[in-house]
């Protein structure tokens, strides 16, 4: 048979001698087939190459049970958990993923939307790209009343629920314990401030220094992606700073490491001249000397709820009203920002 043929039931049916709709009870381990014939089946149509249209049984029943899942990059610890998450509770109640990165484009993330409204997902959750200005690109979901949540980096939608930690209040618990410990000119690593888990941190880092009536000055705020190559690059500014800085609160913990590598190799004592506090409490806080005080940020739980709530709204069971979670954060206290 030529393997460019798509082989089907009556194929199969045809070179068992057997009718068609035999073959189709026993492929999907009907109780009504002998287990010798279906034995028989489940043997030629391997032999054959058969393969179940899954979508058009899924166009017929009106659902994929698939999940479309959009995130700016799956590069980092945090998002890797995130993900973890979402697909442990998918896997359990019957589900599949598809996993798309927006690469931190706004074009991208409007054609992975695109494919995954096509592909006709139950269902999507997003975290939206560094340059995403609107909503407007997922109208097509909400026409469709397919649902739809933004986790960690969200837009604002009426009756879309969101699923969040508390920035603010994490950057002002960052910022805070710096201060305690004596810091008073701290620098502040932020990511894009048009997103709102790093404007919250921004805010919180505010308040914590006016609370201490300590001036704001926007000179000690390095707004960059957070990448490695941030995080050296902000360590030659603060290097070049007049008077130096004696804090760091760094949005993420990748930046920072990279920034602690290149100041001590500078000759900056961590903690003794300079406290530092990171963020997402990557594996790599707990190996870079000294270990790196940070704010938990609770990935493999903000997945799994984000999951858990698509799916009741899928379903329509449980309470699939709430517009906003917030989940809590914590403060780990390490070496690097020990200086009392």
């Amino acid at each position: 048979m030529s393997s460019s043929k798509e082989v089907t039931i009556y194929d199969i049916a045809e070179a068992l001698n057997i009718s068609p709709a035999t073959v189709s009870r026993g492929l999907k381990d009907h109780p009504g087939i002998r287990k010798d014939t279906k034995k028989k089946i489940l043997e030629m149509a391997r032999k054959m190459g058969y393969q179940h249209n899954t979508f058009a049984s899924n166009l017929r029943r009106k659902s994929t049970n698939t999940i479309g899942i959009i995130v700016p990059r799956l590069n980092s610890y945090f998002m890797s958990t995130v993900i973890a998450g979402m697909e442990k509770v998918a896997n359990e109640n019957g589900y599949n993923v598809i996993i798309s990165q927006s690469l931190e484009s706004y074009k991208k993330e409007i054609a992975s939307a695109n494919t995954l409204f096509n592909s006709r997902v139950d269902g999507l959750i997003v975290s939206v790209a560094s340059d995403t200005p609107d909503s407007d690109h997922f109208d097509m979901f909400f026409k469709k009343h397919i649902p739809l949540i933004f986790f960690d980096r969200v837009l604002e939608r009426p009756g879309c629920t969101t699923i969040i930690i508390d920035n603010h209040r994490a950057g002002y618990d960052a910022t805070r314990h710096l201060l305690d410990q004596g810091c008073r000119r701290i620098v502040h690593i932020a990511g894009n401030l048009n997103r709102n888990v790093y404007a919250g941190r921004l805010e919180g880092y505010k308040q914590a220094l006016q609370e201490r009536n300590i001036p704001y000055d926007p000179s000690l705020v390095i707004s960059c992606n957070l990448t490695e190559q941030c995080g050296t690059q902000a360590a030659r500014q603060i290097l070049e700073m007049n008077p130096r800085p004696d804090g760091i609160f760094a949005a993420n913990d990748t930046s920072v490491v990279a920034c602690m590598r290149e100041l001590k190799h500078a000759g900056i004592e961590i903690p003794g001249q300079l406290g530092v506090v990171g963020f997402n409490n990557d594996p790599i806080s707990k190996v870079i000397e000294p270990n790196l005080t940070t704010i938990n940020y609770p990935g493999q739980e903000m997945g799994e709820i984000a999951a858990s709530t698509l799916i009741n709204k899928i379903t329509k069971s449980g309470n699939s009203s709430l517009d906003t979670i917030v989940l809590r954060h914590e403060l780990i206290i390490r070496q690097s920002s020990l200086r009392k």
